[in-house]
């Protein structure tokens, strides 16, 4: 149970930053282009590069990568792993693999969300 609880904290904390930053760069920059979004998933693929070199440096207890990872960029974003599990495809000598998964993360990714719009209209 402390680990769904660890989880459910930084992915509480994670989402309220979500939110705080997008919204306070949208008022900001405004215009069409998703700048707030685009932020946080490149400031989100940042802090999942840094977090996970400092925590395999060396032996913390596992709950820190449930707090910061799994819960806080969980619930900051969802981007940061894509991008990190891609990386480490490439990184592991797969790169067509992590190709793979950047283009059929996107392509099916927009046609989600085309057929989810289209099923609730």
């Amino acid at each position: 149970m402390e680990k769904y609880l660890i989880v459910m904290a930084g992915g509480a904390v994670g989402s309220l930053a979500r939110y705080v930053a997008g919204t306070a760069i949208m008022s900001r920059f405004g215009g069409r282009f998703p700048m707030g979004t685009f932020a946080v998933n490149a400031t989100g693929c940042f802090l999942i590069g840094v977090i996970m070199t400092l925590l395999g440096q060396k032996a913390p207890h596992p709950n820190w990568r449930l707090l910061l990872v799994v819960g806080f960029l969980g619930g900051y974003t969802t981007f940061s792993s894509f991008a990190y599990e891609t990386f480490t495809a490439a990184r592991e000598g797969s790169p067509w693999i992590g190709l793979l998964n950047v283009v059929a993360s996107v392509v099916v990714g927009y046609l989600a969300v085309w057929l989810g719009v289209l099923s609730a209209r």
